[in-house]
């Protein structure tokens, strides 16, 4: 890629061609897992009730996940998916927001222990993460607003490996899996209110 991530996003947006999953894979190469992750968790980590809409979008992140596990160098993903247009409403509204948010983020980031991100074993680690993550964001209840944290985490994972920084990384390790222990803890309670009133 050439200048930084938030710019080469930003020009692929506005270039023509077809917004999709699978048009990804021209612009960022090896970096199509982490920048697949970004787009599909991005909507579910706004903070706002999804009523479960976008679970689709957890689902895909899950197989991506399978695959990062898998050691796959390339995202392998069915017709229907890679062809689906990412929206209007998406790429003329979350995704600038998306992008602003990323240049933050840039503005203080720099490559800490890149050759880590590029070993095959933390490679699928982070693959058993983003399983977690997205699996979290998707067993939330519904219209509870408790899928934002293990997505934002998915998306701060994602992101920390586009910009070879574990410092990033480290935030949505701590985001995703502080969201996790969130829903744990209030399905819990929940279960333990449903026996006392049984």
């Amino acid at each position: 890629m050439t200048g930084t991530f938030s710019d080469e996003l930003e020009r692929w947006l506005t270039a023509d061609g077809p917004k999709t999953l699978g048009a990804l894979d021209e612009v960022f190469a090896e970096k199509t897992f982490a920048v697949a992750i970004i787009f599909l968790m991005f909507i579910p980590a706004l903070p706002i009730p999804t009523g479960g809409v976008t679970h689709v979008f957890e689902v895909i992140t899950v197989v991506l996940g399978a695959e990062m596990v898998l050691g796959l160098r390339t995202v392998w993903l069915p017709t229907r998916w890679r062809h689906r247009e990412l929206g209007i409403a998406m790429t003329s509204r979350a995704l600038p927001f998306m992008i602003r948010r990323i240049r933050f983020f840039e503005r203080f980031s720099r490559p800490r222990m890149a050759s880590l991100l590029n070993r095959r074993w933390f490679v699928r680690v982070l693959g058993v993460v983003v399983i977690a993550f997205a699996m979290g964001a998707a067993l939330a209840p519904p219209f509870s607003g408790l899928d934002t944290l293990p997505a934002m985490g998915a998306v701060a994972l994602a992101l920390g490996i586009v910009l070879e920084d574990v410092v990033v990384l480290g935030i949505g390790l701590a985001l995703g899996t502080g969201g996790i222990a969130v829903i744990l803890t209030i399905g819990a309670a929940l279960v333990r209110l449903v026996r006392n009133v049984l």
